[in-house]
């Protein structure tokens, strides 16, 4: 043999040539690339011989025939045919190493055991060639041939063909290299990255957040593994992760710890199944799950992905329905059909959220008092566009406002602030609802519902509810805060006044109560403010005019007059003996016990939250940037209250708002601290029920929002007493 001094051999290895024969590669029209190796099994002193398992024949018999040598895994594709794979332009007779035998198209007549986690089935699979079948991409004619004029088959076939192919050791990352050999990167891609000096480590843990990270996609594929090394998984920067061609029989849970994750593939393993928490990944766009011919059935989860534009599941047993859901609207269809068909009891109900007792009160008859802020997400702004993670059953308006309703009557709170109430809801449903348990309100729209007509009653706004048997109704206040920006006294009506804050129809309502059987009197606001993190100094502006109006309300209120016919319309049979109580004076407005509730769509660290706790604010403040607003760019902000938040007594981070694309802490209830003491809070939700659900709402959570409830005692007044001042014996003469 001419090439003899060059081949080697091994058992089964088939014929391998040195890497200087690959120079003639170009000359080939049908050869490889140049970069890649005949074989993965090529000897080599470095590293141990090759899994037996996994060697091909190499070998080239019945020469004369049509040669399709399209190995599935570790095989070269030669692209004859321009790589189309239809019966036709196929031989009429086998090869010798086609194993006939072995020839099973869709794994018919398999019966697969299911876990709980995936819809159970004996369907035949979604398949075209069988990984453990054919291995020279010849095929007979199957029972999938008639849908071969399908335009989504048509998909499931090219990403197959693609996926088959790519089965040399990190072909993404040569491929890439391959293409940018002419490129000039920025810095170090890939496992060079590992070669930063120390001193670029330490300035990048310097930074207060990392824009831009080095490198953000990593290729495991085609190294024969069998596991995946746990240090993987704190890898959350990843936007693409490359483990095809492998050996891995599963994924571990903390794959959903990867959620920037875009695109996934792990095509061509031996995965058997799937992780739930798959469905953690809501950012991916395309996932490759083919040539996996053990895995029977995709995982509910798998409905949350609502971003997901490609999938690949030739291969893998798939129910008639979800099958025929792919066939007629590719992707998006069947991961909508996941989601639907998920069963309410696919993910365990949440332990109970717990009630931390922060103080204990030995008095029976103190005054205390619950309160509740929950933004109810507004029927109108629950569109499935924005939130397409969760069920249509579990989005509609009627299901959640009842799960809200249940939730409020457990929690039974003796002050509720709701935001994102709707007209509507509040007339049909809530204010009739929660006067059948007892409560009062206080209810106003945002200002737009004057301009709209009839659509009026979707608008959105504010209301507050009090347990009647206990408070009495002394004052309310609607603010239309952008408004009341451009009519304080004092200030300019400047062109960002006018086109950044006085367009903005939010509001705040403020209610005045008194406890009927202790006198004691509570100031109650409650507001939702702007959102867009593009206008920190709208939100900015917009709780400066709230507690500068609480200000002077506050002061106004110290000076109102003893509230009159106290005594409840109706009591209950442990009421009877009680009488109500003479009301209390208070020398000031900052001595009225306060508390300020509301989504105020920010978090501890904001300038709106130090604006709360810190009393004052910066004319400076970064958040303006040179913008005029007046005396409140020249002199600053401030307020009269001793404020803070209840959630800073709980374990941080606190989360209250919950999305798979933002988790942070955005509602508060503010209490005045020198007049309130919190005696408990309820606390964050289970953190492994988190670990399950990327989002809210859902069939346990009906807002995107927590609820959340505190406590409090109510302080007796301090009134100072009048000191004479002591100068020592001379000052005693006579």
């Amino acid at each position: 043999m001419a090439d003899g001094p060059y081949r080697f051999h091994q058992p089964g290895g088939g014929p391998f040539y040195p890497a200087h024969h690959t120079s003639r590669n170009h000359n080939r029209a049908t050869s490889p690339p140049g970069r890649r190796p005949f074989a993965h099994d090529t000897p080599s002193p470095s590293r141990s011989p090759g899994n037996a398992a996994m060697v091909h024949n190499f070998g080239v018999y019945n020469q004369n025939g049509f040669q399709q040598q399209h190995m599935m895994n570790g095989g070269q594709n030669h692209q004859r045919f321009n790589g189309l794979h239809i019966p036709k332009q196929q031989q009429a007779y086998h090869q010798s190493q086609h194993h006939n035998a072995q020839q099973q198209i869709g794994h018919i007549g398999h019966q697969h055991n299911v876990s709980g986690g995936t819809y159970q089935s004996a369907t035949p699979n979604l398949h075209t060639y069988g990984q453990d079948h054919l291995q020279n991409g010849n095929r007979d004619d199957g029972p999938e041939d008639e849908y071969n004029g399908n335009e989504h088959w048509q998909e499931q076939q090219r990403l197959y063909d693609e996926c088959r192919e790519m089965c040399d050791g990190h072909h993404r990352a040569r491929t890439y290299a391959q293409q940018s050999k002419s490129s000039t990167f920025g810095g170090p891609l890939g496992a060079a990255a590992d070669d930063a000096t120390v001193e670029d480590k330490v300035r990048a843990a310097t930074a207060q957040s990392q824009t831009r990270q080095a490198w953000t996609e990593l290729d495991l594929g085609g190294q024969g593994l069998r596991a995946l090394s746990s240090n993987l998984y704190q890898y959350s920067f990843l936007t693409r992760l490359d483990i095809p061609h492998n050996a891995l029989r599963e994924l571990p849970a903390a794959l959903g710890q990867l959620k920037t994750l875009e695109y996934l593939d792990v095509s061509f393993n031996n995965l058997v199944s799937l992780p739930d928490e798959i469905g953690m990944l809501t950012n991916l766009k395309t996932l490759l799950l083919c040539g996996n011919n053990h895995l029977a059935g995709l995982p509910y989860s798998l409905g949350y992905l609502y971003k997901l534009e490609t999938i690949a599941v030739m291969d893998i047993i798939l129910t008639e329905d979800a099958k025929q859901a792919l066939l007629n609207g590719g992707t998006k269809a069947l991961i909508n059909y996941l989601l639907e068909t998920m069963p309410d009891d696919y993910v365990e109900p949440p332990s109970e959220r717990e009630w931390h007792q922060l103080d204990e009160v030995i008095d029976t008859d103190a005054d205390t008092f619950k309160t509740v802020t929950y933004n109810i997400l507004c029927e109108r702004y629950a569109s499935k566009q924005k939130y397409g993670y969760v069920a249509e059953r579990s989005l509609n308006w009627h299901t959640r406002r009842q799960l809200v309703l249940d939730e409020l009557a457990g929690l039974d709170a003796d002050v509720v602030c709701l935001q994102e109430l709707d007209r509507n809801s509040y007339d049909e449903f809530f204010r009739k609802e929660l006067s059948n348990l007892g409560y009062k309100a206080y209810y106003a729209q945002k200002s737009r519902a004057e301009t709209i007509g009839e659509n009026a009653k979707f608008v959105d706004g504010c209301g507050t509810f009090w347990k009647d048997k206990n408070y009495v109704l002394l004052d309310t206040q609607h603010l239309v805060l952008g408004r009341r920006a451009v009519d304080r006294p004092g200030a300019k009506a400047s062109a960002d006044m006018l086109n950044r804050v006085w367009q903005r129809d939010d509001i705040a309502t403020v209610v005045f109560l008194e406890n009927r059987f202790t006198g004691s009197r509570l100031i109650v606001a409650n507001s939702h403010v702007y959102w867009d993190p593009a206008f920190k100094d709208v939100k900015l502006i917009q709780v400066a005019v709230l507690m500068e109006e609480l200000n002077k309300l506050a002061e106004k209120y110290a000076k109102y007059p003893p509230a009159k016919n106290k005594k409840p319309s109706w009591q209950d049979d442990d009421d009877d003996q009680r009488e109500p109580a003479p009301s209390l004076e208070y020398s000031s407005g900052s001595q009225i016990p306060t508390v300020v509730c509301g989504d105020f769509n920010s978090g501890p660290g904001s300038p709106v939250y130090d604006l709360f706790t810190k009393r004052i604010l910066d004319a400076n403040h970064n958040d303006f940037k040179g913008r005029s607003y007046g005396s409140f760019s020249t002199d600053g902000m401030s307020h009269i209250f001793t404020l803070k938040s209840t959630n800073s007594l709980m374990e941080q981070p606190f989360i209250t708002n919950y999305t798979p694309d933002f988790v942070d802490e955005l509602d508060h209830i503010f209490y005045s601290s020198n007049s309130l003491r919190p005696i408990g809070a309820l606390g964050a939700v289970d953190p492994e029920y988190l670990k399950r659900v990327p989002g809210f709402p859902n069939q346990h959570f009906p807002s995107d929002h927590l609820a959340l409830m505190a406590e409090f005692k109510v302080e007796k007044q301090r009134n100072p007493q009048k000191v004479e001042a002591d100068f020592g014996p001379s000052s005693r003469r006579n």
